[in-house]
């Protein structure tokens, strides 16, 4: 049974980010976002790694549902910090028998954090909204249809490709195939891959069509309704603060 990453399976929960402005949260978090991959700082990262943590907790996201995903990031960066303080040039500190980079140290836990803050407050942005109020967000603000067109098609077939790759994967072990790491498997994976490739393009032509006769006109259309008030003004305008704000800050 394959367990799909559902980013708004928790958009029906009640917390002041859920009330939140779609376009207001996605402008404002991007700012934020982008002001925390860019602090030059550790302290100052590190004030905006609290920050981000105060937001999830507004949420009111569960934390397991976070973690399943955020512990990729964090491996990831994790990775990067062990080769910085391995190999790093500057003045070196021992750490047992382990010869660490000082300065190695502070920028791999500079980047660490700014990585784990950036990406904590994706799941405040797009898990507390559907992924419809998402993409009618983003038409409204102005981005370009063709992409928004592209990630709407993108999220809603990804679901579909994965079940009809499970199904050819499942015909093919029940006819003796072992997936192994050998060029046969490979081979096999391949072609595989390549009749799932045929297929999509066969079914995106047919759903086009099929589209069209519906009237499609190539706008999103959505019964999401926006009203921006005073709180979102509030709130959009104190998160976009204290992102300017961090790049204040001796």
């Amino acid at each position: 049974m394959i367990e799909y990453p559902e980013i708004d399976r928790y958009a029906d929960l009640d917390s002041i980010l859920h009330k939140f402005d779609p376009r207001a949260k996605i402008v404002s978090f991007l700012t934020l976002i982008f002001s925390i991959v860019l602090i030059p700082d550790l302290k100052v990262a590190l004030m905006a790694f609290t920050f981000s943590v105060f937001i999830l907790a507004l949420s009111k996201l569960p934390l397991s549902f976070v973690f399943k995903y955020l512990k990729w990031v964090t491996m990831f960066v994790l990775s990067i910090f062990t080769i910085l303080a391995l190999t790093f040039p500057g003045e070196k500190t021992s750490f047992y028998f382990i010869s660490l980079s000082k300065d190695g140290i502070y920028s791999g836990a500079l980047i660490s954090i700014r990585a784990i803050a950036a990406t904590m407050l994706v799941f405040p942005m797009i898990g507390t909204m559907r992924f419809d109020e998402t993409i009618k967000a983003l038409y409204m603000l102005r981005i370009p249809n063709s992409l928004v067109q592209m990630l709407m098609f993108t999220y809603r077939y990804i679901f579909v490709f994965a079940d009809e790759f499970h199904r050819m994967l499942t015909a093919m072990e029940s006819k003796g195939f072992k997936l192994k790491t050998n060029l046969y498997s490979f081979a096999v994976i391949g072609r595989a891959i390549g009749m799932l490739f045929v297929k999509s393009y066969e079914r995106a032509e047919r759903v086009y069509q099929a589209m069209l006769s519906r009237g499609y006109t190539g706008n999103p259309k959505t019964i999401a309704d926006f009203k921006m008030d005073a709180k979102d003004f509030f709130l959009a305008t104190l998160i976009i603060f204290f992102a300017i704000f961090l790049h204040l800050m001796k």
